[in-house]
């Protein structure tokens, strides 16, 4: 790694653990406002619902449709709420009646859809200007679709380039501008921790704050704070349980990512209870997605164990937040 780089970093990763207490308080608002926007059912600490991520190889695979995500949700995993991932129809975002069939679908199985995840539609912290207008512009497609299909938000991402504060200025411009657009519709723009510096959680919340928008926020991943992945440079991962905390403060929604599991159940690269403790001490009682992405089970078999673990964590911390 490069001096500078290290320095970048390690400076970043000393500072977050320090300013956790002033972050929670700078996004307060931004708490109550994804509230607003993704609540538990009364007298549930939170929800569960299902990212479609999580079936990503039998969607690729050709062995499910996406119009059958919902289905698949609620019959097979019991589960009432969903994320969908723009890949899965990328080219039906302006097609009403797919859209239409999407909504039915779901309300015929009592399924909420919550948010639309997008990739592939450009940087929106580009450090060309003219690069970064045209992501922007590609990203108001799935603001309408999710106002058409009734989700609360979008997820997408914050790649940028440059110097660590270049690459905060360059995201805060992009994203202010789609907010801009997506106020329109009540629909929220929320940032998940997806690689590069977008996975250091002092970053991204220095981000959220500067756009200073209230239908801006984040999607806190639990296991995605891995900054370089080792394929140029060496790999680079930032601490989860701090990155979590500082982005807490601006969540809309959360997602629980798993990849193998531990005799008891338990995830074995993160400790759930940890994670979910620290997301309710920051006073979220949304969903919380079950992200399977391991190999070592089957898809279902993923999503259900997550599923089971994320409810076992639920009733046993009912005791200490259920007046909270």
């Amino acid at each position: 790694m490069k001096s500078l780089q290290r320095r970048q970093f390690l400076a970043a990763s000393a500072a977050a653990s320090v300013t956790l207490a002033g972050t929670a308080m700078a996004g307060s608002a931004h708490a109550k406002t994804s509230k607003k926007l993704n609540v538990a059912a009364p007298g549930s600490l939170f929800d569960i619902s299902l990212a479609q991520w999580s079936l990503h190889r039998r969607l690729k695979g050709g062995k499910m449709d996406n119009l059958d995500f919902a289905k698949a949700a609620k019959e097979e995993f019991g589960i009432g709420a969903i994320e969908y991932v723009n890949q899965f129809f990328k080219d039906k975002a302006k097609d009403e009646k797919y859209l239409g069939e999407m909504m039915k679908r779901a309300d015929d199985h009592g399924v909420k859809s919550l948010i639309i995840m997008i990739d592939g539609e450009g940087k929106l912290g580009d450090a060309d200007v003219a690069e970064r207008k045209k992501a922007v512009e590609n990203h108001h497609k799935w603001v309408d679709a999710a106002k058409f299909l009734g989700c609360h938000s979008i997820r997408v991402n914050a790649a940028s380039g440059g110097t660590y504060q270049q690459q905060v200025e360059r995201a805060v411009d992009g994203l202010g501008r789609l907010c801009d657009y997506a106020a329109k519709d009540n629909i929220g723009v929320i940032v998940e921790n997806h690689g590069g510096l977008s996975s250091n959680g002092q970053w991204l919340a220095q981000v959220i704050r500067k756009v200073a928008k209230p239908n801006c926020g984040t999607l806190p991943d639990f296991g995605n704070f891995v900054i370089n992945k080792g394929k140029k440079g060496p790999f680079l991962e930032y601490d989860r349980y701090i990155g979590m905390a500082s982005l807490m403060p601006f969540a809309k929604a959360v997602s629980a990512k798993s990849r193998d599991f531990d005799a008891d159940g338990n995830e074995a690269q993160t400790d759930y209870m940890k994670m979910l403790t620290i997301m309710l001490d920051a006073g979220y009682r949304g969903y919380v997605g079950v992200e399977y992405e391991g190999r070592k089970l089957s898809e279902p078999d993923g999503i259900k164990a997550t599923k089971v673990l994320l409810e076992k964590c639920r009733t046993e911390l009912t005791a200490n937040y259920a007046n909270a």
